[in-house]
């Protein structure tokens, strides 16, 4: 038994309460939204090759959201969520870690997969469920996954990937791997019993893996407020004995120097970080939600003034790394790179039927079996339901 916490502790004779409610977590913040940086402020580790980078993922990430959301209006797929106004969590983060590090994202975190190199036509191909995606068609649309890049197969249920994450780095450490887990997850899924039980495994078996929390303000449309009393969620790290960081989401160098500092020390320490990069969440929670519902344009527009991409476009115009003829041919270019891409995969045909049962079993069992059957009985009978598979059934 560790009695080392009751013997540094201060005895009283009196009873009182702790309210830890009130302590103040500094956040970290390094660049301000005209390009400049905060005096005394500690830069990440950056040149300008590793900062195109980032932007023109940045820049890749907003036009996909914003191409992707028109076409899912247009019919043309049946869900997505974007993450319009928090791209630089997702790319900030996948820039401060190296590519043997697994990623465990949660459902917005499409910049993490841009940065390592995922294809527009990787994307489009799982969107559009075709027979070229790397997932066989079994996901909803922004369900990714690649096993190349070390980025593990996202799930809906809120909070599977967070024990996943501290289970996986803990794996990492017994096999001495020089790397780590992130796992990036919202502040509606911290109110997952997963989510403590996740950072409570990862504390005591000392998992060389960064929690990363979004705080982007709702839970779909449940705003933290309503969600929680404490002090964020940096204060749960504290509370289960983690390290922890609170930082502007919104500012790229900041989220970079946070990964980067964080890896550093879960790799030399063998030990959980939790960072919580507080942002804002512009766009809808997905394509089946409304938010004119439950919150204003007057808040809306006071967090655009925060604009992440622009904040990092200043600071690179400043740097003399970028400028506005390539700020344009940039935009101008990745539009119609994919609106190309979107033409292609919709016209791609949909995988087999037999994949939906392919991959766990050695041989398909004959519950499964008679589920298939069962489908295709039903495709063939409605052969105007499934113009893509109808054709294609034995």
């Amino acid at each position: 038994m560790n009695t080392e916490i009751y013997k540094e502790s201060p005895v009283v004779h009196q009873p009182a309460f702790i309210d830890g409610h009130s302590v103040e977590i500094p956040i970290l913040k390094i660049l301000k939204q005209d390009g400049n940086v905060y005096d005394g402020a500690d830069l990440p580790e950056i040149d300008q090759t590793h900062a195109t980078k980032i932007y023109k993922a940045l820049a890749f990430h907003r036009v996909l959201d914003e191409r992707m959301v028109a076409a899912q209006r247009q019919g043309r797929i049946s869900f997505y969520m974007a993450a319009l106004g928090e791209e630089a969590t997702s790319v900030g983060g996948a820039a401060g870690l190296e590519s043997q590090d697994m990623i465990m994202a949660q459902y917005r975190e499409q910049g993490a997969l841009i940065y390592r190199g995922f294809s527009l036509e990787n994307f489009m191909n799982q969107m559009f469920s075709n027979e070229k995606d790397l997932g066989k068609g079994r996901q909803m649309p922004i369900h990714y996954g690649s096993n190349e890049l070390n980025y593990m197969t996202i799930s809906s249920p809120l909070g599977t990937q967070i024990p996943q994450a501290a289970g996986y780095a803990y794996g990492q450490k017994l096999q001495g791997k020089d790397a780590v887990t992130i796992c990036y997850f919202g502040e509606g899924a911290a109110s997952e019993g997963d989510f403590h039980a996740g950072l409570n495994m990862a504390a005591v078996h000392n998992a060389p893996v960064i929690f990363f929390c979004r705080n982007n303000g709702y839970a779909i449309s449940t705003p933290s407020d309503e969600q929680y009393v404490g002090n964020g969620i940096a204060a749960r790290g504290v509370g289960y004995g983690i390290k922890t960081l609170r930082i502007d989401g919104n500012d790229i160098l900041a989220v970079l120097k946070a990964v980067q500092f964080a890896r550093q020390y879960a790799l030399k320490e063998n030990k959980p970080i939790i960072i919580e990069a507080m942002s804002y969440r512009l766009g809808a929670h997905s394509t089946s939600d409304d938010p004119s519902g439950y919150r204003t344009r007057e808040e809306e527009a006071k967090y655009q003034a925060h604009d992440p991409i622009l904040r990092m476009k200043n600071w690179m115009l400043a740097q003399k790394w970028w400028d506005e003829t390539q700020e344009t041919e940039l935009f101008e270019k990745l539009r119609e790179q994919v609106l190309a891409a979107v033409k292609v995969a919709e016209k791609i045909d949909k995988p087999p039927v037999e994949d939906l049962v392919t991959d766990v079993y050695d041989q398909v069992p004959a519950h499964l079996q008679q589920q298939l059957d069962a489908l295709k009985t039903h495709i063939k009978k409605y052969p105007q339901s499934y113009p893509f598979t109808a054709g294609r059934i034995k």
